[in-house]
């Protein structure tokens, strides 16, 4: 078991990062940006601290399910903590360990991006987190890039929803404000946009209450698949939804009520911890690999 005294537990996503040592817990605005390595947005945080750890325990985005070369980060701590021991975790299991706990079921993480991790026993499942291009379907990046599409197209006079438009005024003029278009603050731009688009929402205006449905109705699919690659449709599973988004009481809400049409005999949960106390009880209790969703590098 590592002490947990000499342990330090990182949890970057795409909209900010946060981390844990000596009983501290930091924010971080700092997040990966759009098409950088994890690896270097963990340099430039740990650019930031002053202290030295031997253990680290990350929580990481931008993995896709697979922690690939372990060696890379367990380089990056050495340097920055004098780390001789990295435990390499996919932000998807760190939420599981985390919000269940060992109970068998599926933990939904909805931020910026979003991943679905499923649980049964010794079998694990990984449910999209395919990056903001190819999926992420329901995510921070899904809804705000949406919201500012229709509001833009509006002002164009390509589309009619003044409502809205007027609405994400002030995402309007930081669009204009973009020295790139589509480069990382774009996406960052997106990605902050999903609570104005759910506020749009929770003031019924049509357009953004349509864009939330259908993010509701993709994410309960998501869910739906995690589970049935470790259990059996029809079976009773617990479903806990974290991250920044779930935070809007409407949206988590339907979300449940989605995946209660597919499989009603699902029990949303509170969850009883988040990806840094899941990176913790990583640390403290799966101390080899489970690939290729877990992975540990020592020096």
């Amino acid at each position: 078991m590592t002490n947990i005294e000499n342990l330090c537990a990182i949890d970057i996503g795409q909209s900010g990062s946060r981390y844990w040592f000596n009983g501290q817990l930091t924010l971080l605005t700092r997040g990966m940006f759009a098409g950088e390595p994890v690896e270097d947005t963990l340099s430039a945080i740990l650019t930031q601290v002053n202290f030295k750890a031997s253990t680290v325990a990350l929580s990481l985005t931008g993995l896709y399910g697979d922690v690939g070369d372990v060696n890379r980060f367990l380089k990056v701590c050495a340097k920055h903590l004098e780390a001789n021991q990295v435990a390499v975790i996919d932000d998807g299991l760190a939420n599981l360990a985390g919000s269940l706990q060992g109970e068998k079921g599926v933990a939904l993480t909805l931020g910026g991006g979003v991943v679905a991790i499923g649980g049964n026993g010794d079998l694990l499942s990984h449910s999209d987190g395919l990056s903001s291009h190819f999926g992420d379907e329901g995510s921070g990046y899904w809804l705000g890039s949406r919201g500012l599409t229709r509001a833009l197209a509006t002002r164009d006079q390509r589309d009619n929803h003044v409502e809205l438009m007027e609405f994400f005024s002030d995402e309007i003029s930081a669009y204009d404000a973009l020295k790139t278009k589509n480069g990382p603050e774009a996406g960052l731009l997106a990605i902050t946009s999903a609570h104005k688009l759910l506020q749009a929402a929770d003031r019924n205006i049509d357009v953004a209450v349509a864009i939330r449905n259908e993010g509701a109705q993709l994410l309960a699919k998501t869910v739906v698949s995690a589970w049935r690659k470790v259990g059996n449709a029809g079976e009773g599973f617990k479903v806990t939804i974290s991250g920044g988004l779930s935070k809007n009481e409407n949206y988590r809400k339907q979300i449940f009520e989605e995946i209660r049409k597919i499989e009603p005999n699902s029990e949303l949960i509170a969850s009883k911890g988040d990806n840094i106390d899941g990176a913790i009880w990583i640390s403290q209790n799966l101390t080899q690999d489970i690939r290729p969703l877990l992975g540990w590098a020592r020096a």
